[in-house]
């Protein structure tokens, strides 16, 4: 081979190495990024949920507080948010959580002659967190039991 030869055969080496990445390559490159994708956005979609469910929890807990300090001093509990200190329009039958993933009711009967007043507060997701079926509702009770449900109106232990 000629010295020209190999010049030519050198020059033309490094010219396809300084083209760039080849069609497979760069459709390889782009099945690997939508595995990738198509495995982190549901787990991370899957953790927002279950960072929203605070939002919950706090909530209720508040209110459940704001019904014990309100019992203190009416000897009875009360389902108006307005008496519990947050500030509605009117008197709603529900609110919505401050974050505005949940639905808050309160339920407060009067109690049957003899027997002690009873609440229950229930969060129950709205919107995008409605799709956290594992952890769809939570409640709590004027006893403090705080229990959770799945979409299906199951008992789910793990929420709380």
């Amino acid at each position: 081979m000629s010295v020209w030869g190999k010049a030519m055969s050198t020059r033309s080496a490094e010219a396809r190495a300084a083209a760039g990445f080849t069609l497979i390559e760069l459709v390889i490159a782009m099945v690997v990024v939508a595995i990738l994708a198509a495995i982190a956005i549901p787990s991370y979609q899957a953790e927002v949920r279950k960072s929203h469910r605070t939002d919950a929890k706090t909530t209720l807990l508040d209110l459940a507080a704001r019904e014990q300090r309100f019992y203190s001093a009416q000897n009875s509990f009360t389902a108006s948010f307005v008496n519990l200190g947050y500030a509605t329009a009117g008197n709603p039958a529900s609110i919505a959580s401050p974050a505005g993933y949940y639905t808050i009711t309160v339920n407060a009967p009067a109690p049957a002659a003899g027997a002690n007043p009873t609440f229950t507060i229930t969060a129950t997701a709205t919107g995008t967190q409605a799709q956290d079926t594992a952890c769809n509702s939570f409640t709590v009770d004027n006893t403090g039991q705080q229990l959770s449900y799945d979409s299906s109106s199951n008992p789910s232990t793990s929420c709380w």
